[in-house]
């Protein structure tokens, strides 16, 4: 499987099925999707392609879009890879590419560039400079370049978008389990340990103080959370704070990781954190031992949650 971009110089010669979108999550419904693709391809003896965008058309035509995603595109880029792709195809969205006409687009992007014999799209999928095309118009097309058309029902397009949505929405209200299901994997988030205030170390819960570069993607409501992460190619268990450290008074939000039964030095690594559940809503206690005494309890709960998905 290999990732290409519009300058990459091996974009295959070959002829493909491509199916075109944001893919966001590469949640089930996008999931069920890629299946659909790559078992076309198998039957007509193609390769097969996702066509997808970056940054996202609003990042470019909207001055202040404040877009959350669910992925970063390198964490689309993996997700999609997994799925037993022949190629992943990131277009880069510009304004200049977003003035390109319906034929134009499919002249120099799907004909000449990915081959296309075949395209699976939503009945409702729009194209084009400003999204003026429809499937039926890329029907005709197909007629005009020799490619064929297979929608993807209202019910399976509904399923898609409605996920997305669903998705973003749990997150944001701390719903963990709920984002988990319909992605059908477990939420993450990339970043980097840096130096925090040191709040957690003086109350014997040291924490790793993550950076996530992408401003775009999506941090899941405040509040504490079971997590694990991967260290050493070893599996660690933990529990993490996302929040603003109201009992110290402090303003900045924060992302801090405590792992269980581990001491080594992560500053300046990268981390890949996973949600496994949430315990609580941040609180500002009236002191700092009563704190304590709640990290002690949320300790117990995390790992009797990790104990249970184990088991």
């Amino acid at each position: 499987m290999k990732v290409l971009t519009a300058s990459h110089s091996s974009i295959p010669q070959t002829p493909s099925v491509v199916t075109i979108g944001t893919f966001d999550g590469v949640h089930i419904g996008h999931q069920q999707i890629i299946k659909k693709l790559t078992k076309r391809a198998s039957e007509k003896n193609l390769i097969s392609v996702v066509l997808t965008f970056f940054p996202h058309p609003r990042m470019v035509l909207q001055q202040n879009p404040n877009i959350e995603l669910l992925n970063t595109i390198a964490e689309r880029k993996e997700i999609l890879s997994a799925l037993g792709l022949d190629f992943i195809y990131v277009k880069e969205f510009t304004k200049v590419f977003a003035e390109l006409s319906a034929r134009d687009f499919v002249k120099t992007i799907l004909v000449d560039t990915l081959h296309v014999k075949h395209v699976i799209i939503g009945y409702d999928h729009q194209f084009g400079k400003n999204r003026s095309a429809n499937i039926d118009d890329l029907k005709r097309f197909g007629k005009e370049f020799g490619f064929e058309v297979e929608e993807i029902s209202a019910q399976d397009v509904e399923d898609v978008a409605v996920s997305s949505t669903k998705i973003r929405t749990a997150l944001r209200s701390g719903d963990i389990k709920t984002a988990n299901a319909f992605l059908g994997y477990n939420y993450y988030l990339n970043g980097t340990v840096v130096r925090g205030k040191g709040f957690g170390k003086k109350m014997e819960f040291p924490t790793a103080n993550i950076n996530v570069p992408d401003a775009y993607k999506l941090i899941p409501k405040n509040g504490v959370y079971v997590i694990s992460s991967i260290h050493n190619d070893k599996t660690i268990y933990g529990m993490m704070n996302i929040g603003v450290n109201p009992t110290f008074n402090a303003d900045k939000k924060t992302i801090e990781a405590h792992f269980f039964n581990f001491d080594q030095n992560l500053y300046n690594q990268d981390l890949r954190i996973v949600f496994l559940d949430r315990l609580r809503d941040e609180y500002k206690f009236e002191s700092v031992e009563a704190l304590i005494a709640q990290l002690r309890q949320d300790q117990k709960n995390a790992q009797q949650v990790i104990a249970a998905l184990n088991a």
